[in-house]
């Protein structure tokens, strides 16, 4: 039942990045600039790409354990014991997505394409660490 609960988790946050991907097009890109040109659907897409990331995350590590809302420390420390290269697209993801698009707006087309590279690989990272279900 807990991996397919897992699996449903991922699915969600697929989902996630789908639903990002279409408040980032409510911007309308810029080719003269090569930037989205409304920051306010770039914060909502990053916020939404994080929360996408989270959601595979804690179908992988469990990290929401007591009370309260863990830490990117929290996350990081817990990754880092587990796989190195899903660490540097988590700490490179939370940058991006959270801080950059999230916080700041920045509208550049470079910056969310990257984003969202950074949630797919997070995401299907996390999926490749979850316990196979053997068929019945």
């Amino acid at each position: 039942m807990e991996d397919t609960q897992n699996t449903d988790s991922i699915a969600e946050a697929r989902r996630y990045v789908a639903n990002a991907e279409e408040i980032i097009q409510r911007s309308k890109y810029d080719p003269e600039t090569k930037s989205y040109k409304d920051k306010k659907y770039v914060r909502i897409a990053g916020d939404t790409l994080w929360k996408g990331c989270l959601i595979a995350l804690d179908a992988v590590f469990n990290v929401r354990k007591g009370k309260g809302r863990p830490s990117i420390k929290k996350y990081q420390e817990t990754v880092a014991k587990r796989d190195g290269k899903l660490l540097k697209f988590l700490n490179l993801g939370y940058e991006t997505m959270h801080l950059v698009m999230g916080y700041d707006g920045n509208r550049g087309k470079k910056v969310c394409d990257a984003g969202f590279e950074y949630a797919n690989a997070i995401i299907d990272c996390c999926a490749s660490l979850m316990p196979k279900v053997a068929c019945a």
